[in-house]
């Protein structure tokens, strides 16, 4: 019942702009790294697979009720993550009601959000999406995922959590989706993949947008 209510807030919403959010989480690890990610994704959306995302996205507490005004949300950083008690219930509660988390592996975050991942859902695992999940195959088609920079000399690799079949989390390791994102002139990373990058994360809100 919980999660009929949630899609038909969204359903609601979306005659109107539609919303994203950014993740505050505890920890002490820097979830507002990437100002310019999320924003440049929007202006892509909406201008190629024709999302009304309101433009400026706002930041949400992982234990916050306004985390339910969000379809997907978005998180990244290089540093500690911390879920508590009552984060992790909300948390959950979100993400079993319809909600989706998407996490950009900025580097540094890997062994943190690992761990805080398997207290969430600790019956669940990571595992490895394979390249004919929708996902990757939206307005944009994808036989990899993109590579935008390198941490450790591993591939880039998309992870997903399911719960009772339904994929409520992506998450981009040795990737860095979000660093692909930004502005140019943060990162000089060429054209070509930055659109990648682009195209990618447009994929990802297509596909929940429509799941």
């Amino acid at each position: 019942m919980l999660r009929f209510l949630f899609i038909l807030l969204f359903l609601n919403a979306s005659v109107y702009a539609q919303e994203v959010g950014i993740l505050k989480y505890k920890g002490g690890g820097d979830w507002y790294a990437n100002p310019t990610a999320v924003p440049n994704l929007i202006k892509f959306s909406n201008e190629n697979i024709k999302t009304i995302i309101t433009e400026k996205p706002e930041s949400v507490e992982t234990n916050s009720i306004d985390i339910f005004n969000y379809p997907i949300l978005f998180m990244t950083g290089h540093g500690n993550v911390f879920f508590d008690d009552s984060d992790i219930e909300n948390l959950r509660k979100y993400l079993t009601s319809g909600g989706f988390l998407h996490i950009s592996d900025n580097y540094g975050l890997d062994k943190y959000i690992r761990t805080e991942l398997e207290k969430l859902f600790p019956k669940s695992k990571l595992q490895e999406i394979p390249y004919t999940h929708p996902i990757y195959n939206q307005t944009y088609k994808f036989k990899s995922l993109p590579k935008i920079h390198e941490h450790d000399g591993k591939p880039a690799q998309g992870f997903g959590l399911f719960i009772e079949g339904r994929l409520v989390l992506f998450y981009d390791y040795e990737s860095d989706l979000s660093d692909g994102w930004e502005d140019e002139a943060v990162h000089n990373n060429p054209a070509p993949v930055r659109k990648k990058a682009l195209q990618m994360g447009a994929n990802i809100i297509e596909y929940v947008f429509k799941h």
